[in-house]
């Protein structure tokens, strides 16, 4: 439907989303190391570190030489295995362009253990939808999906760029494109229910981030862009003299 390009949405608690840059260049690396060999490692990673619900609940079993981690390390440990590159791009792409705000909203330690909690909802809610799937779940959707529903929550009003059709950049509030990326995560779960895409992942991650943005949030962070706040800098910049003023 659209994809994010640029937010006109600075920084105002952190110098930089380094949790962010981490994610992204960890999901990289191991695109980048599976698809050396992706009948290799790629199938092994899929199968190893995908999650597969019917191994999850010992409906089914994996085959010992194919074990990677345990089988409760497989809700977040598939989040981070992808496909093929566009379906990493398209992933990294909307974590780069949301996922440094929510960092700013939530500090580096709990957007960390928020981005792997939405991971988590979302294969919790794929396993529900389809408790004995055999086929593994791969990919960041249902963490990205709680990052934008965040980002949804925090900064409704904020400029978004996005790029329509792939091909026409139009500014437009935040609400308005993700309003409409939210409910068509909805829709489609209602009616794509035999699809290659895991729906029930991104309805996971979205309702698991829409919950926790409210509870682990720095203290004083608005929600739905309901006052500005002042980046400490600017506010230290306000309230420190000038070397040599007069005080009156």
């Amino acid at each position: 439907m659209f994809i994010p390009i640029h937010d006109a949405n600075t920084l105002k608690h952190i110098r930089a989303q380094y949790v962010t840059i981490a994610l992204i260049l960890a999901n990289l690396a191991v695109w980048a190391f599976t698809a050396i060999t992706p009948e290799m490692t790629g199938e092994l990673a899929a199968l190893g570190l995908g999650f597969i619900p019917a191994i999850a609940s010992d409906q089914a079993y994996l085959d010992p030489e194919l074990v990677l981690v345990p089988a409760s390390l497989t809700y977040v440990t598939y989040a981070f295995i992808h496909l093929d590159f566009w379906h990493l791009a398209s992933n990294m792409v909307f974590l780069w362009v949301f996922g440094d705000n929510v960092e700013d909203a939530l500090g580096h330690v709990r957007f960390l253990v928020f981005y792997l909690l939405c991971a988590a909802a979302g294969a919790t809610l794929h396993a529900v939808i389809a408790p004995a799937s055999e086929g593994p779940l791969i990919g960041a959707s249902g963490a990205i999906s709680g990052v934008v529903a965040a980002y949804f929550i925090l900064h409704p009003r904020v400029r978004l760029w996005v790029l329509v059709l792939f091909r026409i950049p139009l500014p437009l509030p935040a609400f308005i494109p993700l309003t409409l990326w939210l409910l068509q995560q909805f829709a489609m779960l209602a009616i794509d229910l035999d699809g290659m895409v895991s729906w029930g992942a991104h309805v996971g991650g979205i309702l698991a981030g829409a919950i926790l943005v409210l509870f682990m949030r720095r203290k004083g962070v608005p929600l739905f862009d309901r006052q500005i706040v002042i980046p400490k800098a600017v506010e230290t910049r306000a309230t420190v003299p000038l070397v040599g003023s007069r005080q009156p």
